[in-house]
């Protein structure tokens, strides 16, 4: 079925008041890969940026409801919700990161959210794998902050929510890499990228 691009707005339950994203977001500005970094690393990656907005993109207000936390069974037999967020290829890591932005302010806990990317690594992802595999692979193993992989990682766990920046790779990749981020998706999948290209591989049988 194709998946109907949306306005940059976060659709789930969450928990906490609601937030809605703060007005006058700084424009878009190209990502400086962070200075060394502290130990022990607080607070989430990036705090401390000027959060990028994709071009021509005005963010809308969070929505959300707040129903009773669902029980364990529910949680595994539910369906994840998909998002479709139009972004071109040179544009979904910053649409990603506006998405993040969004379920932050909405309440969304760091360690809640994992960011995919099918193309060329998250700057983030970079730094951090900069340190080594190890120290890598044990900030993915603490889930407690926002965590960017390829979308190929095989050892990157599921997290409630999944955040793909389709922002390259072969077709054949990413087709493969959609389905699978949907397995690691408890109760969100926000794709980002071209409507047309994603929606192309879903109907070819993704």
């Amino acid at each position: 079925m194709p998946l109907i691009p949306e306005e940059p707005q976060i659709h789930e339950s969450v928990p906490g008041p609601r937030v809605a994203p703060p007005a006058g977001r700084a424009a878009s500005t190209p990502r400086p890969v962070p200075g060394p970094r502290p130990a022990p690393r607080p607070g989430r990656p990036g705090q401390n940026r000027v959060p990028a907005a994709p071009a021509q993109r005005t963010p809308a207000d969070v929505a959300r409801s707040a129903p009773a936390a669902p029980s364990a069974s529910t949680k595994a037999s539910a369906t994840p919700q998909i998002q479709l967020i139009p972004a071109s290829e040179q544009g979904a890591l910053d649409a990603a990161d506006e998405a993040v932005d969004l379920l932050l302010d909405s309440g969304r806990a760091p360690g809640d959210v994992l960011v995919l990317t099918t193309g060329d690594p998250h700057p983030w992802a970079t730094h951090e794998l900069s340190f080594g595999d190890a120290s890598y692979w044990a900030q993915h193993d603490a889930g407690d902050d926002v965590f960017y992989a390829a979308a190929d990682a095989d050892r990157a766990t599921g997290r409630p929510v999944v955040v793909v920046a389709v922002n390259g790779g072969a077709d054949e990749d990413v087709a493969r890499s959609l389905p699978q981020a949907l397995t690691r998706a408890g109760v969100l999948l926000i794709v980002c990228g071209d409507p047309q290209r994603i929606n192309t591989m879903l109907a070819a049988g993704v």
